[in-house]
């Protein structure tokens, strides 16, 4: 049972190595293709776009592939991304090999955690997912900071060649360890699939996945601005302050499966009331090292927490088409990882200090509360109507 789930772990880690790691090199890219800063933010964006539009196409290529299948397929496709990344000769061509690699993103994440639900039992579905989302959170305790590293020893395209790396790693793994039988998708029509999601409790959930990610990328963008011009960290000492934001992310992820087993939605409104109140916090502990340092980690693990809570949220409303939700939650992740570059720019371009960014992105999961509490109305309502439109038990005729 966990040695499938190791093998979705380590091409989650490669994928979320190669979308996290290009923020701590935004610099040293900027400076060898001679782009601004704004543009080479846009190199975290324009994955997350890839993400988002790649989603709705890539579940409907893959809606009736075999699930094992459709996984090889895609870790290989986000390993000759990564490689043509590492050979991109300038700006706008390594834009368009990261959109690339962009593509399978969302369909191998959406699948992973439909496999990953269907390989336990019911009660340890949202345990399983985080298991596999481990792969991720470690992408960020060691992928980003020893990336980060390599990259700005060795020229950013080495942390390219050694995501590669990690792909072809991550293909032998699943080819080994996947059972050659999983589960296979029901039949029916893509079509009704698609209106099944348009239930507006599916509409919720996909827009509380999308306003946790905009909190987060907001101010995440530009991690490595705020660590060195504000609070004044070296470049080399960066990645070791990321070490400790991802180790917070690991235990944070790991936490939030449990909670989702446990609490769903009061889960969820408890880490939105946290992430809210940690980034305003940030505002003013990023001027000093050590108040840093723990905000970081604390915000690492309420941020990811939401992450298997949100994606169990998805497949519970939306149980007629689990493959397709899985994957445009994930399109809304990354459309919120787009969204909150996009806006972390937009702000800081008005004028906005980079110590005031972080109440921005505080501003967003207060938003994202609101969205939690009016899903858990109505799924509240949802329950109570559920009664009536069943049938009439009458007491037997004697």
């Amino acid at each position: 049972m966990y040695l499938p789930l190791l093998a979705l772990a380590i091409a989650a880690f490669g994928i979320g190595t190669t979308e996290f790691v290009i923020m701590g090199l935004l610099p040293e890219v900027a400076d060898n293709l001679h782009i601004s800063t704004a543009a080479a933010g846009s190199l975290v964006s324009g994955y997350a776009m890839g993400v988002a539009i790649g989603a709705p196409i890539l579940a409907i290529l893959t809606a009736r592939w075999p699930r094992r299948f459709a996984l090889l397929c895609l870790i290989t496709m986000f390993t000759i991304g990564n490689i043509l990344c590492a050979l991109a000769p300038s700006y706008d061509l390594l834009m368009a090999a990261r959109v690339a690699t962009a593509f399978c993103h969302a369909a191998f994440f959406g699948i992973a955690a439909v496999v990953a639900a269907d390989l336990v039992p019911r009660e340890k579905r949202a345990q399983a997912m985080s298991l596999v989302f481990t792969g991720l959170t470690l992408a960020n305790v060691l992928g980003v900071p020893f990336g980060t590293a390599l990259g700005q020893w060795h020229g950013w395209r080495s942390t390219f060649w050694a995501v590669s790396l990690i792909g072809v790693v991550a293909l032998v793994a699943l080819n080994l360890l996947l059972p050659k039988k999983i589960k296979s998708v029901a039949g029916g029509n893509i079509l009704h699939e698609f209106i099944s999601l348009m239930n507006p409790q599916v509409q919720l959930a996909l827009l509380i996945s999308t306003l946790s990610s905009v909190s987060l990328f907001t101010v995440f963008t530009y991690i490595a601005y705020i660590l060195r011009d504000v609070t004044g960290f070296s470049a080399g000492a960066e990645s070791w302050v990321l070490l400790l934001f991802g180790g917070g992310i690991t235990v944070g992820g790991l936490a939030g499966g449990r909670l989702a087993d446990w609490k769903l939605l009061p889960s969820l409104t408890g880490l939105m009331i946290a992430l809210a109140v940690i980034l305003t916090g940030f505002a003013w502990t990023c001027h000093d090292k050590t108040l840093t340092l723990v905000t970081l980690a604390v915000w690492g693990m309420a941020a990811f927490a939401v992450t298997p809570a949100a994606q169990i949220l998805v497949l519970d409303k939306a149980v007629r088409a689990p493959n397709l939700a899985s994957t445009l939650n994930q399109g809304a992740f990354n459309v919120g990882n787009a969204v909150g570059a996009w806006l972390g720019g937009l702000v800081l371009g008005a004028g906005v200090s980079l110590d005031h960014l972080p109440l921005v992105g505080a501003a967003v999961a207060v938003l994202a509360l609101l969205v939690v509490i009016a899903a858990s109305i109505l799924s509240g309502k949802m329950k109570v109507l559920e009664p009536l439109g069943r049938p009439v038990e009458r007491p037997p005729v004697h």
